[in-house]
C-alpha cells in the first residue's frame, strides 16, 4: 500500500514538474501532458483522478494559478502579463478562473493575508519557485524575441490550433448488430459524440433533427455538404455485444471528401465514456480546434458512474426527440428508471423537467409546473454546471411567467453548450417579446437557423425562418426579411403567424397603408378569432384619420377581447379611446383610456417613455409629452416600427416643432446608425 501511495506521489510530481515547464504554453493541455508522459489519454485521466480528486485539466489549471500567484506576489508583473505567461490566453478567463480558486481577483493579492502551504498543498512553490522569481523578466523577453522573429521571418504556415470557426456535422451511425434492439445504444453514442462537440464555442455543429433526415440517404458528402453549409462530417456504426463495445468512427473533410481521421473501438462497456471523451478530443486535434479547459472539462464530466442508468437514458432518448405526447411520456417513464438506478443523475432528471414543460408549452391548463421546478432543482443539485439542467430551470421560470429569471439560466445554460438549439431559440424569443433588444434578437435568430439547417422537421423549420425574418426587418431588413418569410411558408403554409407578419415586411417595401389594410382584411376574413390582426385593421385605418372603419373593427376587437377576459395589446387602448372619442363615444373613449394611463404609469419595459409621452399627447399636455419623447429617443430602443411614430395622429398638433422634430431624427439617426453596425458585421460574417 505504502509502494503504491510513493509511486502515485511521483507520478504527481513528475506530472507537476512537467506542467510547470510548460506553464507559459497556452496549447499545452491534457493531450500534450499525456503524450509527455508517454501515456494513453485515458491512462493519465484516471490516475490524476485518483491521486488528486481532479480532472486532468482542473490538475493543470491549478498548477498554472499557483504559478501566478507567486508572481502576483512579487509585484513585478501586472495581471495580464501574469496571466499570459501562465499560459491564458484571455486575462479576462484567468481573472474568473483565480477568483474561483482563491476567493478574490488577481489585483487583491497583496491586500490579503494569504498562506500558501509550501508542500502538499502546493508542490510548485517547492519545485519551482527559485527559478520563476529570478528569471520571468528573461523568459518574458526570449518570448517577446522569438515571437518577433516568427513573425517576420518564419514561413507563414498553418497555427497548431485556429480560432477561426469551423463547422461539423455528425451523421446517424449506423448499427451493425443483427439485433435492431440495439438501435437505441448506437443512436445513443451518436448523441454523446453530438454532445460533447456542442460544447465547443468556435465550433459550429448542426442540430441532431437537422441531421435526421440523412438516416438513410444516398447523397453523396458534397450535396450534403451543401446543403447544411459545412466543413466537416462524422460518420460512425457501432454495436453492443454483451459487455462489449465495437465502434468504428470516421472524420471527413466535406470539400475533398479525404478521411481525416478514422478509429475503430474494441472496448468494454465500462469504457464508454472515455471512448466518448477520445472521440471528441481526437476530431477536435484533426481539425485544429481550440478546446478551452472548460471546456475540455465539460466534455470529461460522467453523466453517471452506474451503466444500468445510462442504458436506460439512452433508450430514453428516442422517444424524447419525437417531441410527441406519447414519445415524451415514455421517455420519462425510461429517465425515471434510469433515476432509481442512480439518484443523483442530474442529466435524466434534466430531461424529466423538459419533458413536462413540452407536454404542456401550448396548453392553457398547466399542471406541471411544480414537477418542472423539482426536477430541474435536482438536475442542478447534482450538477449545476449543466446546459441541460439551466435550460430545465429557466423552463420552469417560463412558464409560471416569471421571465426575467429565466433568462440568465438560459444564457449560462449557451456558454456551457454554445451550440444548444433549444436555449438559442428561447434567447431568441426572450429579446423579442419580454426585453427587447434588436442587436441580440437578431444574433439569436441567426444562431438559431445556423445550427438548425432545413431539418427534416418542416414546421420547426418553418418557425425558425419565421423568428428571422421578424428579427431582420426589426433591424431594418427588409429584402432579406422578405426572402426568409417566404421560406418560413415554403416549410409549412399553414404556420399561423407568417402570412400575418409577410404583410407587415411588404408594408414596410410599399409603405402603402391602403394594400396593409386589403392585406389584413383578407387575412382576418380567413379567420374571424385572430384578435391580433383585428386590431392591426383597425390601427390602419387610424392611422389616416378614417376614424369610422377603425371604429367599426376596433370595437369588435374591444368586446372580443372583454368577453374573454383578455389583457392584451393594452398600448393600442390609446389610439382605440381617440377613435371612440372621434365617434362621439365619451364614455367609452374615458374608460379606456383610463386603463390606458394606469397601464402607461406602471409600465416597466422599454415602452414605458413612448407610452407616458402619448398619455400626455391625449391630455394636450404637450411640455410633458416632449419630455417623454426626448427620453425615448435617448433609450436604447432602436426598432424599425418606431420610424413611424412621426405618423402618428395624436402627435399632429406639436408635428412642426423643432423638439419633436429633433427627437424624431434623433430615434430615426440612431436606428440607421446601429443598422449600418449589424450590417457591417453580418458582411463580414458572410451572412447577407
Amino acid at each position: 500500500m505504502a509502494e503504491d501511495q510513493k509511486h502515485s506521489e511521483d507520478f504527481l510530481s513528475q506530472a507537476t514538474a512537467i506542467v510547470v515547464d510548460k506553464a507559459s504554453d497556452e496549447q499545452f493541455g491534457v493531450s500534450e501532458l499525456a503524450e509527455a508522459m508517454n501515456m494513453s489519454r485515458s491512462n493519465l485521466l484516471r490516475k490524476i483522478q485518483a491521486g488528486t480528486g481532479l480532472s486532468a485539466s482542473i490538475f493543470i489549471r491549478k498548477i498554472r494559478l499557483e504559478i501566478a500567484m507567486d508572481l502576483l506576489k512579487e509585484g513585478n508583473m501586472t495581471v495580464s502579463e501574469v496571466s499570459y505567461q501562465v499560459g491564458f490566453g484571455s486575462a479576462s478567463y484567468f481573472i474568473k478562473c483565480f477568483r474561483e480558486q482563491y476567493g478574490f481577483p488577481p489585483g487583491e493579492v497583496g491586500k490579503q493575508k494569504i498562506e500558501i502551504p509550501q508542500k502538499e498543498d502546493n508542490p510548485i512553490a517547492q519545485l519551482n519557485q527559485d527559478r520563476l522569481s529570478k528569471t520571468w523578466i528573461f523568459g518574458l523577453l526570449a518570448v517577446l524575441l522569438v515571437v518577433a522573429f516568427s513573425y517576420f521571418f518564419w514561413p507563414k504556415t498553418e497555427p497548431q490550433f485556429s480560432l477561426e470557426e469551423k463547422s461539423i456535422a455528425v451523421l446517424p451511425f449506423k448499427n451493425e448488430s443483427a439485433d435492431s434492439s440495439n438501435l437505441y445504444f448506437v443512436n445513443g453514442l451518436m448523441e454523446s459524440t453530438l454532445n460533447n462537440l456542442q460544447k465547443i464555442k468556435n465550433l459550429r455543429v448542426i442540430s441532431r433533427s437537422s441531421v435526421e433526415k440523412y438516416r438513410n440517404t444516398n447523397k453523396s458528402i458534397p450535396e450534403m455538404a451543401s446543403e447544411l453549409g459545412v466543413s466537416y462530417f462524422v460518420s460512425g456504426s457501432g454495436q453492443k455485444v454483451g459487455e462489449q463495445v465495437l465502434l468504428s468512427i470516421q472524420l471527413i473533410d466535406a470539400e475533398t471528401e479525404r478521411q481525416v481521421w478514422a478509429e475503430q473501438y474494441n472496448r468494454q462497456l465500462a469504457d464508454i465514456f472515455s471512448i466518448q471523451d477520445e472521440i471528441a478530443t481526437q476530431i477536435t486535434d484533426a481539425i485544429k480546434v481550440f478546446v478551452t479547459p472548460t471546456e475540455l472539462e465539460q466534455i470529461e464530466k460522467r453523466p453517471t458512474d452506474n451503466l444500468l442508468a445510462y442504458d436506460y437514458y439512452l433508450q430514453a432518448l428516442e422517444p424524447y426527440h419525437s417531441r410527441t405526447d406519447e414519445g415524451l411520456l415514455k421517455g420519462i417513464a425510461l429517465f425515471e428508471k434510469a433515476i432509481e438506478q442512480d439518484p443523483e443523475f442530474s442529466l435524466a432528471y434534466a430531461h424529466v423537467a423538459i419533458s413536462y414543460y413540452l407536454l404542456e408549452m401550448f396548453r392553457a391548463e398547466k399542471q406541471y409546473t411544480e414537477k418542472i421546478n423539482s426536477y430541474a432543482d435536482k438536475a442542478l443539485l447534482f450538477d449545476s454546471k449543466s446546459a441541460e439542467s439551466l435550460t430545465a430551470k429557466a423552463f420552469y421560470y417560463i412558464q409560471s411567467e416569471e421571465f426575467a429569471l429565466a433568462r440568465p439560466y438560459l444564457e449560462k445554460a449557451l456558454e456551457y453548450n454554445p451550440n444548444s438549439a433549444l436555449a438559442i431559440q428561447m434567447l431568441a424569443d426572450f429579446y423579442f417579446r419580454l426585453e427587447p433588444d434588436t442587436e441580440k434578437y437578431l444574433e439569436y435568430a441567426l444562431k438559431a437557423v445556423q445550427i438548425q439547417v432545413e431539418s427534416g422537421d418542416s414546421t420547426s423549420q418553418s418557425y425558425s425562418y419565421l423568428q428571422l425574418a421578424n428579427a431582420l426587418v426589426t433591424a431594418g431588413f427588409v429584402d432579406e426579411a422578405k426572402e426568409f418569410i417566404d421560406r418560413s411558408l415554403a416549410f409549412d403554409s399553414t404556420n399561423y403567424y407568417a402570412p400575418h407578419l409577410r404583410s407587415y415586411i411588404l408594408f414596410a417595401k410599399e409603405k402603402d397603408n391602403e394594400k396593409m389594410r386589403q392585406r389584413l382584411i383578407k387575412l382576418w376574413e380567413r379567420d374571424p378569432s385572430r384578435l391580433d390582426i383585428l386590431q392591426d385593421i383597425g390601427k390602419f385605418f387610424y392611422l389616416d384619420r378614417m376614424y369610422d372603419s377603425a371604429d367599426f373593427y376596433y370595437t369588435i376587437f374591444v368586446e372580443a377581447r372583454e368577453t374573454n377576459g383578455l389583457s392584451i395589446y393594452e398600448l393600442e387602448n390609446s389610439k382605440i379611446s381617440l377613435v371612440y372619442e372621434q365617434n362621439g363615444k365619451v364614455k367609452e373613449a374615458n374608460r379606456l383610456f383610463e386603463e390606458y394611463q394606469e397601464f402607461a404609469e406602471s409600465d416597466q419595459s422599454i415602452y414605458r417613455n413612448i407610452a407616458l409621452a402619448t398619455k400626455y399627447a391625449i391630455e394636450e399636455d404637450w411640455e410633458r409629452t416632449l419630455e417623454y419623447l426626448d427620453a425615448f429617443a435617448a433609450d436604447n430602443t432602436n426598432q424599425f416600427w418606431f420610424l413611424y411614430l412621426k405618423d402618428e395622429p395624436v402627435f399632429e398638433p406639436i408635428k412642426n416643432r423643432p423638439r419633436f422634430q429633433s427627437a424624431m431624427q434623433k430615434i430615426e439617426t440612431r436606428f440607421w446608425e446601429q443598422h449600418e453596425r449589424i450590417k457591417l458585421k453580418l458582411e463580414k460574417e458572410n451572412l447577407i
